[in-house]
C-alpha cells in the first residue's frame, strides 16, 4: 500500500498546480463555472489530450455549461503516447521515416518506433516507466523521494534543505555542496538503491551530486517546525545550461516542458529555483520565455542563504546534457524526421507567449535572412543575395539582425513565426527554427563543417532543411582563425555564388508551396 501511496499520489494523480487546487464542488455558485478553465492555458489542438489525463476536469466539463471545451469531450481517447491507456492510433502524431538505417535497425516501423523513443513521447514515457521509490514515506505526512534512472528527474515531498551554513564560490555546480543531513526528509531512505544511480554524475547530466547526501531524518520537516521557510507552491529545481546562447538554453526549456509531461502538469502557479552554487548571477538573454512556465521571477537557490527552506513539492528537472536526452548532441537514427514533441513544445510556448500567425499575406512567400554582427560567419555579399532575391515577385523579403539590446526576443520570435523561408549561418540563432511554422524550410547557409547539429533540430521540429552543397561556390575570406585549434571554418566570414543561392532558395520555396499546410496552398485548392 505504501508503494501505491508513493505513485499514486506523488507522480501522476496529484497536479502541482492550482488545476488540482481549484478542483470544484459538485455544486457550484448558480451562473458561474465550475472550474477556472482560463487556468489551464493550452493551445487548443492540445486540450483534448489534457482532457485524457486529467479526467476529474473532463468529468466536471461534461456537466458544466460553461465549460468552453465541451467539443472536447468526444475525442477523451487522444493520447500523448506515453500513457498506459494511450492507443497508437490515438497519439498526438507519429514520426515519419522515408528509408531505413541500417546501423540501428531493419525496417520502417521498427525505424520510427527508435525515432519516437529517442526524440519523441516515447522519451517521455521511458522517464516516466524508469521512476523507482527512493525514500519512502511510513504515513502520509512523511518526505519521499522517487528518481528516474541516474537521478536524470526526481520529485521530492517534504523536502528539507539547511542552507545555513553554506559556502559558496566560482563553481556553479559544486559536488559537494551539501553534507549529510543538510537535504534530506522523514522517509525511509534506500541508501544502497541511492548510491547505485551516480554512473552519470555530472553537473548537467544527473542530480545525484545533490541528491548523494539526502539524509534519513528522524524528524518531520514541516510537521515539527524545523524549517525558517515552508515554500507552499511546487517548485521546479534547474541546472542552466549558458543563458546567452539559444541553443543551450532552450535545452533546459525543453527538458522543463519534457518534465511537465511525466509530472501531468502544466501549471503556471510555480516556483523556477535556479540550482546555482556560485555567488555569480546568471545572464539570460532569453528570460522572456519563463512566461510559458511560470507566474513569477526566477529564484537563484542563494536566495534562501543561511536558512532551513522546506519544500511541500520539490521537481528536479530533466537536464540540457543528459547521455541520451535532448538535444545537445543527441544520436538519432537517420531518415526520420517530425516529432510530435518538439511541434507540441513550440505550439506550447508560443501560445503561452501570445505570438500568433499572421500570414502570409498579398500572396507572398515571406523569406527572412538572419544577419550576423559577430566577428565571423557574416555573410559578406549579404546585400548581393538579397537583391537576388528582390527579383522574385512572389517573395516578402526582410533582413534582420536578433541583437539582444535592438530587438526583444519575443519580437524575435514574431519575426520568425511569420517566416516560410529562413535562412541563416551556422550559429545559435538558427535555433528559432523552433518556432517557424509547420510548413517552412530553413536554409542552413553554410554549417560550416558541423553537419549535423541544425540538420537534427530540423528534423526534430519537423520543418524542412537544407543547406549549401558544393563547396566550389562558396568563397571563405580566409581559413579561419579559432584562438587554439588553428585554422577552423566557423572563424572566418564568406561569400556565396549568387545563381547557387537562388538555386537552393527556389528549392525551398517548392517545398513550402507544396506543403499541405502552407495557407495560399488552401486557397489555391478552394478555388
Amino acid at each position: 500500500m505504501l508503494m501505491l501511496l508513493v505513485f499514486g499520489i506523488l507522480l501522476h494523480d496529484i497536479a502541482l498546480s492550482s488545476q488540482e487546487e481549484a478542483s470544484p464542488e459538485a455544486h457550484g455558485i448558480p451562473g458561474e463555472p465550475l472550474f477556472n478553465y482560463a487556468s489551464i492555458r493550452l493551445p487548443e489542438e492540445h486540450i483534448p489530450f489534457f482532457l485524457h489525463n486529467n479526467g476529474h476536469i473532463a468529468k466536471v466539463c461534461k456537466k458544466d455549461s460553461h465549460c468552453p471545451y465541451k467539443k472536447h469531450l468526444e475525442n477523451l481517447q487522444y493520447c500523448w503516447g506515453y500513457e498506459d491507456s494511450c492507443r497508437p492510433e490515438f497519439r498526438f502524431s507519429y514520426p515519419v521515416c522515408t528509408y531505413v538505417d541500417m546501423r540501428w535497425t531493419d525496417t520502417l516501423e521498427s525505424a520510427q518506433d527508435t525515432f519516437w523513443n529517442q526524440a519523441d513521447f516515447g522519451y517521455a514515457g521511458a522517464r516516466l516507466r524508469e521512476l523507482r521509490v527512493l525514500c519512502q514515506p511510513q504515513h502520509t505526512s512523511d518526505s519521499s523521494l522517487v528518481c528516474s534512472r541516474y537521478l536524470q528527474h526526481c520529485r521530492a515531498a517534504n523536502l528539507y534543505l539547511d542552507l545555513r551554513n553554506i559556502r559558496r564560490n566560482h563553481d556553479r555546480f559544486k559536488e559537494d555542496f551539501f553534507q549529510t543531513g543538510q537535504i534530506g526528509g522523514h522517509c525511509k531512505l534506500d541508501v544502497r538503491a541511492l548510491m547505485s544511480e551516480g554512473q552519470r554524475k555530472s553537473p548537467l547530466q544527473s542530480w545525484f551530486a545533490e541528491l548523494q547526501s539526502y539524509t534519513q531524518l528522524n524528524f518531520r520537516p514541516i510537521e515539527d517546525a524545523q524549517c525558517d521557510i515552508v515554500i507552499e507552491k511546487p517548485a521546479y529545481f534547474m541546472k542552466l545550461d549558458a543563458g546567452v546562447n539559444m541553443y543551450h538554453h532552450f535545452c533546459d526549456f525543453l527538458n522543463l516542458y519534457i518534465t511537465q509531461h511525466v509530472s501531468n502538469s502544466f501549471s503556471t502557479d510555480v516556483y523556477i529555483v535556479m540550482w546555482d552554487t556560485s555567488s555569480y548571477g546568471y545572464g539570460d538573454l532569453f528570460s522572456a520565455t519563463w512566461k510559458a512556465f511560470t507566474d513569477y521571477d526566477v529564484i537563484p537557490l542563494k536566495t534562501y542563504d543561511s536558512k532551513r527552506v522546506c519544500f511541500k513539492e520539490a521537481i528536479f528537472s530533466l537536464l540540457p546534457r543528459m547521455r541520451y536526452g535532448l538535444f545537445y548532441n543527441t544520436p538519432l537514427i537517420s531518415g526520420c524526421q517530425n516529432t510530435g514533441l518538439f511541434r507540441a513544445f513550440s505550439q506550447h510556448v508560443l501560445h503561452r507567449l501570445n505570438i500568433t500567425q499572421e500570414g502570409p499575406k498579398d500572396g507572398k512567400m515571406r523569406v527572412t535572412i538572419l544577419a550576423r554582427s559577430t566577428e565571423y560567419r557574416k555573410i559578406l555579399n549579404q546585400n548581393e543575395l538579397l537583391n537576388a532575391l528582390k527579383t522574385v515577385s512572389t517573395f516578402e523579403v526582410q533582413i534582420v539582425d536578433y541583437k539582444y539590446k535592438e530587438l526583444g526576443f519575443l519580437d524575435q520570435l514574431k519575426i520568425t513565426h511569420n517566416t516560410d523561408i529562413f535562412i541563416g549561418m551556422h550559429g545559435a540563432g538558427l535555433t528559432h527554427l523552433l518556432f517557424l511554422p509547420d510548413w517552412a524550410a530553413v536554409f542552413e547557409l553554410y554549417n560550416c563543417g558541423d553537419e549535423r547539429c541544425y540538420l537534427d533540430l530540423a528534423r526534430l521540429r519537423g520543418v524542412h532543411y537544407i543547406t549549401w552543397q558544393k563547396q566550389n561556390k562558396v568563397f571563405p575570406q580566409d581559413k579561419g582563425h579559432h584562438p587554439t585549434l588553428g585554422e577552423h571554418p566557423k572563424f572566418t566570414n564568406y561569400s556565396f555564388d549568387v545563381e547557387e543561392f537562388m538555386y537552393l532558395v527556389l528549392q525551398a520555396a517548392d517545398h513550402v508551396s507544396q506543403h499541405p499546410k502552407w495557407p495560399l496552398k488552401k486557397q489555391h485548392d478552394e478555388l
